[in-house]
């Protein structure tokens, strides 16, 4: 019993800490992407704020929250995903169109670098919780994490093909690649439990394959 309670509390400690990292990392990415008019930057923000959201539906499901409120809230994180990618979208086509540069970002660079190894370490501690307490929410929220590693370096790599070759178009590709993953987010946040399973055998993968590069690098 005494193991099970050790086990929640890291468990909501690790949701806190998730919230409280993407929360910074949200409001520096976009305060960082409308400042040097990087689209990628700004949907990386914005994917922050939403896994924030996400954060705090875990710490529900970790006090028992009615299955059907939980659901309610999932299909909303679905629809703030889909909006992130249709905006994201909608902006990047746009910025194509009319030749619109995006600044150098080194705020952006150094966040991304950082994000790419604070990410990996992170899903990997969720995923070692959620296999001891038996629990597949905190196992596919391990997923969810991993991914942001997925988005750091997709952000990383467009912001340094920029800042090195001064290829502008490289940041709204990343902001493309970003959207594309908001979109994968979002359908496996609308089917709720129905993903569970999924995310958690596609979870070993993923943390697995940037848990080498975080221990590496930190």
């Amino acid at each position: 019993m005494d193991r099970q309670v050790s086990l929640v509390a890291r468990g909501r400690k690790l949701a806190c800490l998730t919230i409280g990292w993407n929360a910074i990392e949200g409001v520096i990415a976009v305060g960082a992407g409308i400042a040097d008019g990087s689209l990628a930057l700004v949907g990386f923000g914005l994917d922050s704020f939403i896994e924030v959201f996400a954060g705090v539906v875990v710490l529900w499901q970790l006090r028992g929250v009615a299955e059907k409120r939980e659901a309610s809230a999932l299909r909303l994180i679905a629809l703030t995903f889909f909006v992130l990618a249709g905006y994201v979208v909608a902006e990047g086509v746009r910025d194509l169109l009319t030749g619109n540069e995006a600044g150098e970002s080194t705020v952006g660079i150094v966040l991304a670098g950082v994000s790419l190894v604070v990410m990996p370490l992170l899903a990997w501690a969720k995923l070692r919780t959620g296999r001891e307490f038996g629990n597949p929410v905190i196992m596919a929220d391990s997923t969810e994490t991993a991914l942001c590693a997925y988005l750091s370096a997709i952000l990383l790599g467009g912001l340094v093909l920029n800042a090195t070759y001064g290829w502008w178009w490289a940041d709204t590709l990343a902001a493309f690649g970003i959207a594309a993953l908001a979109v994968r987010e979002g359908l496996e946040a609308w089917r709720g439990e129905t993903s569970v399973t999924e995310n958690v055998r596609s979870g070993d993968e993923v943390c697995a394959r940037f848990g080498a590069v975080g221990s590496s690098r930190a």
